[in-house]
């Protein structure tokens, strides 16, 4: 019975950082394709197809991703009993700040599709480092679990 309970919680740590991995990504992305997006004339062909793109990669990697790795995450931290654990209050909280940050980026995405370009491209360019500090802080308080 041991075995299968180690290995459960082995393939929900496996598929949660794949996913973790994906969500990253699109996090990474997204911005980027933001700076583009704005260089591109509001009413021009290429405006619509980076406001495809953006779509594209919201519905089919970053909202899945997101949902996933939450799922699994707070199926790894109930299995550990981490919730009485004061890193992984920490590690909670840089999460729900990324996800935060993923609802504003759909929020902006959605302003860029109505031909609102209310940041400057260095700005996002600066945002494209949050998700990169955030998962360093994580992978930090998860190896190395401080107190």
């Amino acid at each position: 019975m041991q075995w299968v309970l180690s290995m459960t919680y082995l393939w929900l740590k496996a598929g949660h950082v794949v996913f973790v991995i994906f969500w990253m990504a699109g996090l990474f992305m997204l911005p980027r394709f933001f700076v583009y997006h704005q260089e591109a004339a509001p009413d021009s062909p290429e405006n619509a197809v980076w406001t495809d793109r953006e779509a594209k990669l919201l519905r089919i990697i970053l909202w899945p991703s997101l949902v996933v790795v939450w799922v699994l995450g707070l199926a790894l931290a109930w299995t550990i009993g981490a919730f009485g654990q004061g890193w992984f209050h920490l590690k909670l909280a840089l999460v729900l700040a990324l996800t935060a940050y993923h609802v504003w980026l759909a929020g902006y995405h959605k302003a860029l599709a109505n031909g609102e370009r209310r940041l400057t491209g260095k700005r996002l360019r600066l945002l494209n480092e949050v998700p990169g500090i955030a998962a360093a802080l994580i992978v930090i308080l998860v190896i190395l679990k401080p107190f």
